[in-house]
């Protein structure tokens, strides 16, 4: 999207505009969905004359009411990329929808990056092979991030080695803020004609866990979690393509029946989330992944194994 786009919001003048797109907003959908607060910092203006403009953006773009049946029509153009592991693609009815966040969470070395790598590959198939023949943006907050097992996925899949490395635009996040801040350029990769149907963040929290310490500073901590994830909630939407997300876990010690693994993140990340899967440790190289949390998936759980081919059946 060009300036001109956001020109065309009443009260957008070109100085208004240009610092709203240096800002993050390209889309007049963006201004329409922020806060009064936002846009005054972004644009540094009145929050009076910003809740204007966010009006105005709302009446171009038409944001509200729509009927339930109007809104059926939208969610038959939900895509899904599968997984390539027939039992996880059952679990989740199908594969990884488009238009949500999809979050991974267990301990270590149960299946969570492995499952991104695999993704990262089965998004660049063809549709009627269960792809999106789309490209994924990886970043990597923990330095998993493997460039050498997406070719050993790609051949199992029959892929082109070099055209899948290059449809993974990969970066390294080093801090929250840097994060953040690749999160929001996705909308440059995209406008730049990048054909993005995946955005994988590996992992969520791990830097906002280290850095935000104590309980002084959680309150900070979870708003710019949950700053972060509606960014990648609103790309997901509006350009129709999938999100997911990996996250690490801590023991309860208060629990005295049952698993004490609970995901970390607490409600911010748990309401954000459009499906949550369990991954955990079985015998040998099998993993469990459990539907946890789903609007429209049973809780059920399936096993899977993780083999030098990638994530496969048992």
């Amino acid at each position: 999207m060009s300036l001109d786009s956001l020109e065309e919001i009443p009260g957008v003048g070109p100085a208004i505009a240009k610092k709203l797109y240096e800002a993050g907003y390209r889309t007049p959908e963006a201004v329409a969905v922020a806060t009064p607060k936002e846009i005054a910092i972004a644009a540094e203006i009145g929050e009076s004359t910003a809740a204007k403009i966010i009006e105005a953006a709302r009446e171009l773009v038409n944001i509200g009411f729509i009927s339930a049946e109007e809104f059926l029509e939208q969610r038959k153009k939900i895509s899904q990329i599968m997984t390539g592991c027939k039992s996880l693609d059952e679990l989740l009815g199908g594969g990884i929808e488009t238009r949500g966040i999809t979050e991974l969470f267990g301990e270590f070395r149960t299946g969570k990056t492995q499952i991104c790598h695999q993704l990262s590959v089965t998004v660049q198939l063809p549709v009627e092979s269960g792809g999106l023949n789309g490209e994924a943006v990886y970043i990597d907050t923990e330095g998993t991030f493997r460039p050498e097992r997406l070719v050993q996925i790609a051949k199992r899949f029959g892929l082109d080695q070099k055209k899948v490395l290059q449809g993974v635009t990969y970066a390294r996040a080093y801090n929250s803020d840097h994060q953040l801040y690749l999160a929001q350029s996705v909308e440059d990769l995209i406008n730049e004609g990048k054909n993005i149907k995946l955005i994988i963040v590996d992992s969520i929290v791990g830097h906002f866990r280290s850095e935000y310490v104590g309980r002084g500073l959680l309150a900070e901590r979870q708003q710019k979690l949950n700053k972060h994830l509606h960014t990648l909630l609103r790309l997901a939407e509006l350009y129709n393509l999938a999100v997911v997300v990996t996250n690490q876990v801590m023991a309860k010690p208060d629990t005295f029946f049952g698993d004490p693994t609970q995901p970390v993140g607490g409600h911010i990340v748990a309401h954000n989330c459009t499906t949550r899967i369990y991954l955990r440790k079985g015998k040998g190289n099998q993993r469990i992944a459990r539907v946890v949390d789903s609007p429209f998936l049973p809780e059920q759980e399936t096993v899977f194994l993780i083999t030098e081919d990638g994530v496969v059946d048992m």
